[in-house]
């Protein structure tokens, strides 16, 4: 009898440790306040194939959502999982946040030019992309034509100041649209223009290389735009653009191919361009990346990293770039897909700047590297120095950064 209740008491114990190992919780932390339906089709079916486990998501606004992950995981309360911008991949690493993440030689194989570069520091792979995006020249062809100009893509930094004169000149609106307000992508949309003219922001052999004629040059090219951009410039960031260039009040701005749908009913009359190139260098466009990162001392890396590839696989991964309007983050068609969505319409413009594009610089402290750029950007914006001591300043700020 005595036996009997130890097996039975065994039995229970074991049944009881098999549940609790079944029951886990998934704490997902998703930047840009949404979860996509393309992601949650993959959520759903991971809990389905995975009995006992639930995925707990929180969208969360990207003002605060990086802060809140990276605070939450310097406290040792991490989420298991977080959606987040590539530029804080080196921070997480450098302070053992997060695991780095192993790639097949096929997996490798499979994503763009330039897209695992921006996941890449000291040889490993700190997150798996989940969303890519490079950029190009929105233009409104009735504002254009209304200055009195034929509606077509300027080739030059020549070409685009023109343009944005003429606009200017002979109609109520601002010739183009640039960002200068203290934000990323006020750096990120001058990076559009420095990669569309040769330049870096480190060397190959991660010195800094900010300080070159490349970026003189693209300082200099916002010097001449100036009289021709939106009132105020340092007050405004891209996102608020597409109101101003819906509005007509802005015939040309810089943005990702999702923009094409947020203008095509007020804006039908539009046409995207490569951004121009610039007098050293050809046409490009920032490469910019947001990854899923696995954070550590959860006891759900190895869960979380299945969740993590489930969602970055082939379909899933074109289910969500398709759906989202992002510029394909894999060759789909070396995992086997016929008649892909980005060779049609107005895709070949954002899929042709991969290959000469730059990557979004990764550091330790991302907010200082901004900083970097704002400063200079502001710099000129405001009167507050010359193209020359702007950039030689940015490059000891640069210099500095971690």
């Amino acid at each position: 009898m005595t036996h009997f209740k130890t097996l039975t008491i065994a039995a229970g114990l074991m049944a009881g440790t098999a549940l609790s190992a079944q029951a886990q919780e998934l704490q997902f932390i998703m930047c840009g306040g949404e979860v996509r339906p393309a992601d949650q089709k993959v959520i759903d079916k991971f809990q389905a194939d995975n009995p006992g486990v639930t995925v707990k998501m929180e969208a969360v606004e990207w003002g605060t959502c990086q802060d809140k992950s990276m605070q939450l995981a310097a406290a040792g309360d991490p989420p298991d999982v977080a959606y987040m911008g590539s530029r804080t991949l080196r921070q997480l690493a450098k302070n053992d946040l997060i695991v780095p993440v192993t790639f097949t030689p096929e997996e490798e194989a499979a994503y763009q030019p330039g897209v695992l570069k921006t996941v890449t520091n000291g040889g490993q792979y700190w997150g798996i992309p989940h969303a890519f995006s490079t950029k190009a020249l929105y233009i409104n062809c009735t504002v254009v034509e209304a200055a009195g100009a034929e509606c077509k893509a300027p080739a030059t930094w020549a070409d685009l100041v023109t343009l944005a004169k003429t606009v200017t000149d002979n109609t109520d609106a601002a010739g183009i649209g640039i960002a200068g307000k203290d934000f990323d992508n006020t750096m990120h949309m001058f990076l559009d223009f420095l990669y569309s003219n040769g330049g870096k922001v480190y060397n190959d052999d991660g010195t800094p290389a900010l300080d070159s004629p490349q970026t003189r040059e693209t300082l200099q090219l916002y010097a001449d735009l100036l009289p021709y951009m939106e009132s105020g410039p340092t007050e405004w960031e891209r996102d608020q653009m597409k109101d101003l260039f819906n509005d007509g009040q802005i015939a040309m701005y810089v943005s990702g191919p999702w923009g094409e749908g947020q203008h095509k009913e007020k804006v039908p009359n539009q046409i995207i361009a490569p951004i121009p190139a610039g007098p050293s260098g050809p046409s490009g466009t920032i490469l910019i990346t947001d990854s899923l990162a696995v954070f550590k001392g959860t006891g759900n890396e190895e869960l979380a990293t299945k969740l993590a590839k489930a969602l970055t696989s082939g379909e899933a991964q074109y289910d969500l770039d398709m759906t989202w309007g992002l510029t394909p983050i894999l060759d789909y068609e070396k995992v086997g897909m016929t008649d892909v969505f980005y060779k049609k319409n107005n895709w070949p413009v954002f899929v042709a700047g991969i290959s000469t594009g730059g990557p979004e610089p990764m550091v330790e402290d991302f907010k200082s590297l901004q900083a970097v750029f704002t400063n200079m950007i502001q710099g000129i914006m405001l009167g507050e120095g010359t193209v020359d001591e702007l950039v030689t300043q940015a490059g000891v700020e640069l210099a500095a950064v971690r």
